[in-house]
Parts: structure tokens; C-alpha cells; sequence
């Protein structure tokens, strides 16, 4: 019979946050795939636990997959874990899972901190929608094509930046969004020296360019872009192509009407005054 997969949360920087079932399932691993194995080390040694312990990181995720699959065929408990926070997330984790299916094996989840979510709930921006972008590409097209989408999003964004990258971030993101777009930058999160800063893209790049030897990892979260008002007249002209060509007047503007944003009310009385 098959074993288990665990991901296992783990604290993004105060230890306090460890939970007790994070605990038990570190402690009752048969083997743990760790992204840092001296940082889950040392996570061990606060717990008191001694466990077998594999590196499973980005440069030899691949390699250590089927070492992992033969764990779980041999009914074992794998707990995977990430430097801090929900593996998967940014973080390896999510080939163990395919390959957790793949050989029949219970994949579960043990909920816990993370970055992401925290940031978003401290920041003040609407949290209903957002949108994870983790770490910006380091250069080229891939860069320039995420940074322009970032600029247009209307929901809030989060994404991560290292402290000698944080600066560069700002200042590609500028050449994409209003210089007064609302930004909040996370540094150090839960840790003894946390800051939460708050302010506008061009007061950020100026606070933080103006700073040497930046230390501790960014989360960062941007306010989403304005709603564009959407045009009535461009609206009306669509509406009455569509009757033109055959359609009734209530099922011309339900059709516009969902399609531009515009309220459907107004547009049909615009429209049967037209046709007046």
C-alpha cells in the first residue's frame, strides 16, 4: 500500500507560528524532502526531533523525484517542506505531487504561514481578487511582458522581490503604472525587525533607492489599476449595429451591456430613444 505525502507549511520567520500538527508530522516523517536541509535542521533541533532528512530543491527536484517515489511505494510518510511558507507556492513541491498521484499515494496538505496572504491582508487593498506573481523575471521579454501585465491588472497584485533586486522591481514597474499607484513593501515578515511600508511607486522607489545595503526578502503588494469608464457612445454605435443586423432591441443590449460594463438600463433607453 502506498504512502503518504505530506506538505508541510512552515514558519516565514517566528518560530512561534509553528503549529502543533506541523510539529507531529515533522516528528513522525519517515523522511523529510527539505529545500534548505540545514534550515529544516535547525527547525528540527527547536522541535526535538531527529528525522532523515533529503535536499529537494530547484537545481535537483527532477533527480530526487523517483528516490521520493519509491519512499511513497514503500508505504512511507514523506513530508516535503520549503526554506519558509506552502511548498509549491514559488517553492518546490508541486513535481512531488504529480509524482505522489502517479504511484497511488495520499497527498495531503498541513496548512500554515505564508507570505502571500499575509502582506495582502496587512496592505489594505481589496482582497476579494489578487493575483501571485512571485518573483519577476530576471531579464528579457519574459520580464518586460510580465511587468507590463502587472501595470494593467485591476486586481490588487503580490509578488516577491529580493533585497538586491527590490529597487530595479520598482523602478521596471514605473516605466508600466501611474508614478501614485498605491504600493505597500513587506520586508522581513514576522521577524524581530518586520517593517510594513506604506506609500505611493515613485515615494517607494526614492525611500529604497536612497538606502544601501538592503537585507531581509519583500513581499509586495500593488494596489490594482483604475476601472476604465466605459464608453456609452461606443456602446449605443455597437447596440444598433446589432439590431441592424437582425437583433431585437432587449437581446442587443444584454449582449453590449455584458460585454462593455455599461449599464444595461441606461443603454436601452438611449437606445429606444434612437429608434424613437
Amino acid at each position: 500500500m502506498a504512502g503518504t505525502l505530506v506538505l508541510c507549511a512552515t514558519p516565514i520567520g517566528n518560530l512561534g507560528d509553528l503549529s502543533e500538527r506541523t510539529v507531529e508530522a515533522l516528528s513522525g516523517a519517515d523522511v523529510i524532502f527539505a529545500e534548505d536541509t540545514r534550515r529544516t535542521g535547525r527547525l528540527l533541533t527547536h522541535i526535538g526531533a531527529s528525522v532523515p532528512m533529503k535536499s529537494f530543491f530547484a537545481h535537483n527536484e527532477k533527480s530526487r523525484l523517483r528516490e521520493l517515489a519509491v519512499h511513497l511505494e514503500q508505504g512511507h510518510t514523506v513530508v516535503v517542506v520549503s526554506d519558509a511558507g506552502m511548498p509549491v507556492v514559488s517553492d518546490p513541491g508541486m513535481s512531488a505531487v504529480g509524482a505522489a498521484i502517479g504511484v497511488g499515494a495520499v497527498v495531503t496538505v498541513l496548512p500554515g504561514p505564508s507570505a502571500v496572504v499575509t502582506a495582502l491582508a496587512v496592505s489594505g487593498f481589496d482582497g476579494d481578487r489578487f493575483v501571485f506573481e512571485g518573483f519577476l523575471p530576471r531579464k528579457g521579454k519574459a520580464r518586460s511582458a510580465v511587468v507590463e501585465a502587472i501595470g494593467a491588472e485591476q486586481r490588487t497584485v503580490v509578488l516577491f522581490a529580493a533585497p538586491g533586486r527590490v529597487v530595479r522591481d520598482l523602478e521596471d514597474l514605473s516605466d508600466h503604472m501611474e508614478p501614485d499607484r498605491r504600493i505597500v513593501l513587506a520586508r522581513e515578515l514576522t521577524k524581530l525587525h518586520e517593517e510594513i511600508w506604506r506609500g505611493t511607486l515613485a515615494e517607494a522607489i526614492s525611500h529604497w533607492g536612497d538606502k544601501d545595503n538592503i537585507r531581509g526578502e519583500f513581499t509586495v503588494v500593488i494596489r490594482g489599476a483604475k476601472r476604465s469608464e466605459p464608453d456609452m457612445q461606443d456602446a449605443l454605435e455597437a447596440a444598433k449595429h446589432l439590431i441592424d443586423q437582425g437583433f431585437t432591441t432587449s437581446d442587443a443590449v444584454r449582449q453590449i451591456a455584458a460585454s462593455t460594463g455599461v449599464s444595461r438600463r441606461e443603454l436601452y433607453d438611449l437606445v429606444v430613444k434612437q429608434y424613437d
